[in-house]
């Protein structure tokens, strides 16, 4: 994995979020990749739950200051960079006072999918990938965690196909237990196509958590599983999956990731 460059894009991180399975393995993958001399910059949304002067938050000046269009609205963008303690890895902060002021994550205090979540999501996915542009860092292998990320294969094959710094990326989902807390937006599909992502989305009419993570691994080159809790719909749809996939227990070996990725994807 030396000088292998690795895009970690996630929902949940240690040490920024509480354990959890999605948020400790957000972290796992880049360490075991930057242990092998591999390169990682790690992406994650800027919750007001996150405390930024105890984990030493600062804003970079020079990638904030755009704005996002998100159905027809001008979002100012704002990064923040801190660094894992004792690990030498970057973790990048997507941050708006809109979509991520609030103390709750992606559900309120009732365990209810915030309602603009849609929105959160095409924002996120937007500037990470305008903000991996202006680092002009072309990642080999994009890492994929949580359904909130569920739209990244999507804008990156379609309404960032001609950018070539992501011409030779390939997209890795990594699928974990449903945590959505119910349904997203149903104009969901209209706000993408307003980027002008002309595609037949009509498997996301009902964006819940199983049509999300299907819409994703219709554009992913890999997958990872780290549960055996799903649907019957996404299991029979893994079993169709014709490309690679590493499940939990392969994953959970020493340099399990690391050698899925190189074994397939390099």
């Amino acid at each position: 994995m030396r000088n292998t460059r690795t895009l970690i894009i996630s929902s949940e991180v240690v040490p920024y979020l509480p354990e959890t399975i999605l948020s400790k393995s957000s972290f796992k993958v880049p360490k075991e990749i930057n242990d092998m001399g591999g390169q990682t910059r790690i992406f994650m949304p800027k919750y007001g739950i996150i405390n930024e002067r105890r984990h030493q938050l600062h804003e970079v000046i020079r990638l904030s200051g755009m704005n996002l269009v998100i159905n027809d609205i001008d979002m100012p963008l704002i990064i923040k960079v801190a660094s894992i303690p004792k690990e030498r890895m970057q973790v990048y902060f997507i941050d708006n006072e809109e979509y991520f002021k609030r103390k709750q994550m992606l559900v309120d205090m009732k365990g209810n999918s915030f309602k603009d979540n849609d929105e959160r999501m095409i924002f996120f996915t937007k500037g990470v990938l305008e903000t991996i542009k202006k680092l002009n860092w072309s990642p080999d292998i994009i890492n994929c965690h949580g359904w909130f990320t569920s739209l990244f294969p999507l804008y990156m094959k379609t309404y960032f196909k001609n950018d070539q710094i992501f011409s030779k990326s390939k997209i890795v989902t990594s699928i974990y237990e449903n945590d959505m807390g119910g349904i997203l937006n149903k104009k969901l599909k209209d706000k993408i196509k307003f980027d002008e992502i002309n595609l037949n989305l009509d498997s996301i009419n009902k964006p819940d958590y199983d049509s999300l993570i299907s819409l994703a691994l219709d554009h992913s080159d890999g997958a990872i599983t780290y549960t055996d809790n799903l649907s019957t719909s996404l299991l029979d749809k893994l079993k169709q999956f014709d490309k690679p996939i590493l499940d939990f227990d392969n994953a959970k070996k020493e340099n399990g990731h690391s050698n899925f990725f190189k074994k397939y994807f390099l």
